[in-house]
């Protein structure tokens, strides 16, 4: 059953309950003044009524909406912040000071008696395993607690009401009455931090249960809820300071003594995993050094531009697949290199996964071609119709011959393998004439426009 309470005149002048806007009381006279008539002597002739009416001082506009008018002339902080006042749009319980006078229309008592009636709540919802409840209700502890300490922190004096007996409560600011706060603040930490283990809020609980251990470094629980929510986290070295904290205070603690181990054991996992993924990493960068030094051995150029194509797992690789163990031995290695055909008078392609140095252009023309889509079925019948060419670093072309190893092509050729890719130009003989003049009449316009 909801319970209604008088309001304080203190609490009602803090939330401005008994001030009236001049608008309203406009309002009111003016629908006073509509239901009362005025006598019709008393009425002014038509001109007299013009004239009244036009020494009215008139009216730039209509007035801004209430909520609108609240808001006018404000920052958006601004905003947020008297949002935050509000019940229905706070968000940060404990850092609004004035909680206290709102809580005080629904809760009787002080607010050390309500926040450990928050506790009992808190437990109760805790008991049937409602961590979310629960933590709420500790929450609404913590931030009566913490407003009465920065209350203290202000210099403000306690309000302390008799009630209807005439009974003043006592006086909460004395040095015995402050360690009580401060005792059920830290269990109130304590047990939501609890709360935040439950529901996974790892980096929630730890930051309750540093709180609580401000409060009361004794607190065994405290530590025990640290360490296996940093332990979720991975923080090996931070859960076990937390474990060795609270066996500091209770050397005998059976739960403690266990998450010690289980830290310990995962510390060692998390260490033989840190040392996999180095070992990794350093194989990886033998690799690539391997790879640039035989590149280097063979004369090939190579360039990375800003956006290089999508690629998977196709790259330049050594082949027998280089393992990255300590071997200086290049000369057992080959080199394969993803290769694209393109057929430029045909807008098609085709794609070479791993061509090995060794090989040759004809060797691989020899079961692709003939290609499906060639209509003509003589242009790109077989390797001896066409005829292949490679761009050069100037952006020129050369072409390459279909016998010759793609080592020795890519080697002697003043060519370049561009984002790990050798490109290859595939034209019909009898169009490659007037395709390479084409192709170095556009090129030489690009460079004019470049120019």
């Amino acid at each position: 059953m909801v319970q209604l309470q008088e309001i304080s005149d203190e609490v009602a002048e803090k939330l401005k309950l008994g001030e009236t806007s001049p608008a309203s009381e406009n309002d009111g006279s003016a629908k006073k003044a509509e239901a009362e008539p005025a006598p019709a002597q008393a009425q002014a002739p038509p001109k007299a009524q013009s004239a009244q009416a036009s020494a009215t001082p008139s009216v730039a506009g209509p007035e801004l909406p209430p909520a609108m008018a609240i808001a006018s002339g404000k920052t958006a902080d601004d905003i947020l912040a008297e949002l935050n006042k509000s019940p229905l749009f706070m968000t940060e319980l404990e850092d609004n000071d004035d909680i206290a006078a709102l809580q005080a229309l629904a809760y009787e008592g002080t607010p050390f008696e309500n926040a450990g009636d928050f506790k009992e709540r808190g437990n109760e919802c805790f008991r049937e395993k409602q961590w979310a409840d629960a933590r709420e209700f500790y929450g609404k502890g913590v931030a009566l607690l913490v407003g009465e300490d920065r209350r203290r922190a202000r210099g403000e004096a306690p309000k302390l009401e008799a009630d209807e007996d005439g009974k003043v409560p006592p006086d909460p600011d004395t040095p015995s009455a402050i360690a009580e706060q401060h005792a059920l603040l830290a269990t109130l930490y304590g047990n939501r931090a609890a709360c935040q283990l439950e529901l996974r809020n790892y980096r929630s609980c730890t930051l309750d249960c540093g709180a609580a251990l401000r409060l009361n470094s004794a607190n065994t629980k405290a530590w025990f809820r640290s360490a296996k929510a940093l332990l979720a986290l991975d923080k090996t070295d931070e859960a076990s300071e937390a474990c060795a904290g609270g066996l500091a205070v209770d050397p005998n603690n059976a739960s403690l003594q266990r998450l010690s181990k289980d830290v310990i054991a995962r510390a060692e996992a998390v260490a033989a995993r840190k040392r996999r993924e180095e070992e990794r990493v350093s194989r990886e960068n033998r690799k690539a050094q391997r790879l640039k030094y035989v590149l280097h051995l063979r004369g090939v150029r190579t360039r990375t531009t800003a956006q290089p194509p999508e690629m998977e797992d196709a790259a330049v690789r050594l082949e027998p697949e280089d393992d990255g163990t300590w071997d200086l031995d290049v000369s057992k290695y080959a080199v394969s290199y993803p290769t694209v055909l393109l057929y430029p008078l045909k807008l098609q392609s085709d794609f070479i996964k791993a061509f090995n140095e060794t090989e040759t252009l004809g060797d691989h023309l020899a079961y692709i071609l003939p290609v499906p889509w060639d209509t003509t079925a003589k242009d790109y019948a077989q390797p001896a119709n066409v005829d292949c060419f490679m761009e050069t670093i100037a952006g020129s072309l050369v072409k390459v011959g279909k016998k010759m190893a793609l080592g020795k092509i890519l080697a002697q050729a003043s060519v370049e393998v561009v984002d790990d890719v050798v490109r290859v130009f595939v034209v019909p003989r009898d169009q490659a004439e007037k395709w390479v003049k084409e192709y170095k009449e556009k090129k030489a316009a690009e460079r004019g426009e470049k120019a």
